[in-house]
């Protein structure tokens, strides 16, 4: 008959068997049932497995720091709806292989926002990527020159979760566009995406470089997704402005942004 050790080990239970001494002991002082027994035991187990599992999906996501929802100051960006975020933040949006947008200018939570859903996503048990689009783009360029192209993104597909930060930045040339528009592609209801933005959609034609372009690639985005404008003061600024480092704010017009069907009417009149 094999021994108590060697059983663990030939079944993982790799926690449980360095503690399997203590946890008999702790179960013959506490008068446990066999059954409350082998509940506690594997119980420990499983979340020495679902934390390490956690930790390794986090790793492979390349998150650039660790942000929840629960440290947003949405008391600062009053423009963002909490209900929205809480539904966002039950994942179903991911179940349903749905996308996510944040607009706004630069600082006021959009990164922070979209890191937190991420880390929702690795919390469930989804396997998450990060990437900002200049990462993404020359990724994705290498790949091309070394003819890997189907390779890499067969890998940016693969992800439930994928995290495009910081688009509209930088004017992409038609290449650039085409390939995101590729990965956006091979994506569309397989599985979802977040993207972060500075620019409202309808700069999205100059962001892209190609307007018609643009229209196919958010007539995908825009097909099943959530959008959320987020209109508010920088929160670097206002630091530097509590710091005395910035005078008071002043008044500035609002960004406007286009819901989905103005946009595609707007652009479609534009290339008529």
């Amino acid at each position: 008959m094999m021994e108590l050790h060697t059983v663990l080990d030939k079944l993982k239970l790799n926690l449980l068997a360095e503690r399997v001494e203590s946890v008999c002991e702790q179960a013959s002082k506490r008068d446990l049932s066999y059954k409350e027994f082998l509940l506690e035991a594997l119980s420990l187990e499983l979340c020495d497995k679902q934390q390490k599992g956690i930790e390794q999906r986090t790793t492979m996501a390349r998150l650039p720091y660790i942000k929840t929802i629960e440290q947003f100051d949405f008391s600062f960006q009053p423009s963002i709806d909490k209900k929205v975020i809480r539904e966002l933040a039950g994942l179903s949006f991911v179940e349903r292989s749905e996308n996510v947008i944040l607009l706004g200018p630069p600082g006021v939570g959009k990164t922070h926002l979209s890191i937190a859903l991420a880390v929702k996503a690795i919390a469930a048990g989804h396997r998450v990527l990060f990437m900002t689009l200049d990462q993404m783009l020359t990724k994705l360029k290498r790949a091309r020159e070394e003819n890997k192209l189907e390779k890499v993104i067969t890998t940016l597909i693969q992800p439930k979760v994928l995290v495009l930060d910081e688009i509209g930045y930088m004017p992409m040339s038609r290449e650039d566009a085409s390939l995101f528009f590729r990965v956006i592609t091979r994506r569309y209801e397989k599985a979802s995406t977040i993207l972060t933005s500075n620019k409202s959609f309808v700069d999205w034609g100059e962001v892209f470089g190609d307007p018609v372009l643009a229209t196919a690639i958010l007539d995908r985005l825009l097909h099943h997704a959530t959008t959320l404008n987020i209109k508010g003061e920088s929160y670097r600024l206002k630091e530097k402005r509590r710091a005395g480092l910035l005078g008071a704010s002043q008044n500035q017009k609002p960004e406007t942004h286009l819901t989905e069907e103005e946009l595609l009417a707007e652009l479609t009149t534009d290339n008529s």
